[in-house]
């Protein structure tokens, strides 16, 4: 006799379930007794007895994220047959077994069904002794579930005001960081049942529950993030290689790095991929023809470069640089560092926010900067606007565009033509469900709590407008976030960071240079500290350039070390 199926599975994942549905009590009865005797000490049992109240604890186990591993169904039951039921449960359980409950007339049908429904398996009722004739097809069925069924997924839960800015900062933090979770209002039946769970009110959220049913209150990232099996500290004090940002830029430096045998740390503030990992699709970057968000490419860069061994340390704020002979080291705000020979920078910039009443009252609730993606299907049928003109902003348009009932991009210049790529501007422009208001700009927002009105201004006439809308994305201008450098990188009047041929004063070395030899493309005022990707002054601000950059970089870390 073989034993029952198992699988490897985290000890706080619930077990999965063997569900067995039949309309005869007795019948019922017995198949659950049966199967709990064999499979109880790894499976969890539930039965059913009839289709449709099968089909609604399959729904109750999948909001719960809980697995079902078998389907035990009978064929003939009133109102939703077993071919039916299992054939409605492959939606929600495609990879759950499907054993169908048949008498000996019904074989032919039994047979039949296994074209329709992909049935596994039938058994013959009666099935005594179980142990001849149940168990070794239960056994064969969960061995084959093993083999095929994804890990359990646990999701970490969010309660929090719908209108609460943290809230909206929390949910976009799990979201990038790829942590699955589930969101909550405090006002909702399950999101008030949290908080008394918890002993808490309204007042303690945003409220986070892990996996592990540990709550936080008004947690900050950094303790989120320790909870949800992020890495927050480095493993090392010292490396070869310490890469400042996890967007495009730095993800290929991480990558290359690691894989040609640096000792590598990526550390970034918030989450990977930068704004490019907050772009709902992207069309023009070579390899994909048809198109990628930006979130699928950057988690898959962040997955490639953990797999050379790069270390990725997250919610690090880096607030200075310090140069001590050879080494280099990153301070952060909590005042420890990190030290290395040589560093990356590669933070990239953020987008600028919107200078006049009421934005930042109404910022995260209804004035949104590059989160799209998070708040997107609270947008359905809404009137939507979107403010900015490059490629960023268009995708955003494109993104909101196929739920909400109207999008308006306002655009400060005459046309998209000069900012945003040509393929996108036909997108944009061909949209039926797209306005453009070139030569307008956003003045003011207005709400009490929430975002409920816009003040539009013409650039050209100063006339203004009032629209009703509760949703505004914003997605303008590039802002470096280079003031820790401040007296000890050069950058320019904008903030970006001088590297390579920018250093030089008249086509020649400056004197603060320390070196013999002229600073490398894109080395910095301080030797051994590169800058890539839109940090970089005078770069290209496409994701393709600051891949290459952040490849470019580790080459160029290479030639620096071989000469210390």
């Amino acid at each position: 006799m073989t034993e029952p199926a198992t699988r490897d599975r985290a000890a706080s994942a619930p077990r999965p379930a063997l569900l067995t549905v039949d309309d005869d009590p007795a019948v019922s009865r017995s198949v659950a007794r049966d199967l709990r005797r064999r499979y109880g000490d790894e499976y969890r049992v539930v039965r059913a007895e009839s289709g449709e109240a099968g089909m609604e604890v399959l729904r109750e186990l999948k909001l719960r994220g809980e697995q079902a591993a078998v389907l035990v169904a009978d064929h003939r039951m009133p109102g939703m047959s077993g071919i039916e039921f299992l054939e409605h449960a492959m939606d929600l359980y495609p990879q759950a077994r499907r054993v169908l409950l048949t008498a000996y007339a019904d074989t032919d049908v039994a047979i039949d069904a296994v074209n329709v429904v992909d049935l596994d398996h039938y058994l013959l009722k009666p099935w005594d002794p179980p142990e001849e004739k149940l168990y070794p097809v239960l056994d064969a069925q969960l061995e084959a579930w093993v083999a095929s069924a994804p890990r359990p997924v646990v999701e970490t839960k969010v309660v929090g005001h719908r209108w609460s800015a943290r809230s909206s900062e929390l949910r976009e933090f799990l979201a990038r960081n790829q942590v699955p979770y589930r969101w909550f209002t405090s006002d909702g039946p399950e999101g008030r049942r949290l908080l008394e769970a918890a002993g808490l009110d309204e007042r303690a959220v945003p409220v986070v529950v892990t996996t592990e049913g540990e709550v936080l209150a008004a947690p900050s990232d950094a303790e989120v993030a320790a909870r949800v099996g992020l890495s927050v500290e480095p493993a090392a004090e010292f490396y070869d290689l310490v890469v400042v940002g996890g967007g495009p830029a730095g993800l290929s430096a991480a990558l290359y790095g690691a894989s040609e045998g640096l000792r590598t740390a990526l550390v970034e503030r918030t989450a990977t991929g930068g704004q490019a990992g907050q772009s709902s699709r992207i069309e023009n970057y070579l390899g994909f023809p048809d198109g990628v968000s930006g979130s699928q490419l950057t988690e898959r860069a962040r997955r490639q470069a953990l797999k050379f061994g790069a270390e990725i340390v997250m919610t690090r704020d880096a607030v200075g640089l310090e140069v001590a002979g050879s080494a280099r080291a990153v301070r952060f705000a909590d005042g420890s560092t990190v030290g290395a020979h040589t560093v990356i920078l590669a933070s990239g910039v953020a987008y600028r926010e919107l200078d006049g009443p009421g934005f930042a009252a109404l910022t995260g609730s209804g004035v949104y900067y590059g989160s799209a993606l998070t708040e997107a299907p609270a947008c359905r049928d809404h009137d939507v606007y979107v403010v900015g003109g490059a490629n960023s902003a268009g995708q955003a348009a494109m993104f909101l565009s196929r739920t909400a009932r109207s999008v308006t991009l306002v655009v400060r210049g005459a046309s998209l033509a000069s900012s945003m790529s040509h393929y996108l501007v036909e997108q944009v422009t061909t949209n039926d469900r797209i306005r453009v208001l070139t030569r307008t700009e956003v003045v003011e927002a207005v709400g009490d709590g929430h975002l409920e009105r816009l003040v539009l201004r013409d650039c050209d006439t100063g006339a203004r407008q009032t629209v009703d809308t509760g949703w505004l994305f914003v997605f303008i201008g590039a802002a470096p976030h280079t003031g820790w450098l401040e007296g000890t990188l050069a950058r320019d009047e904008h903030g970006f960071v001088r590297a390579g041929h920018d250093l030089l004063v008249d086509g020649h070395v400056p004197a603060s240079w320390p070196l013999d030899r002229p600073p490398y493309h894109l080395e910095t005022s301080v030797p051994g500290v590169f800058a890539a990707g839109d940090v970089r002054a005078e770069s290209a601000k496409r994701v393709a350039s600051a891949v290459g950059e952040g490849a470019m970089a580790v080459m160029l870390v290479h030639r620096y070390l071989e000469q210390l």
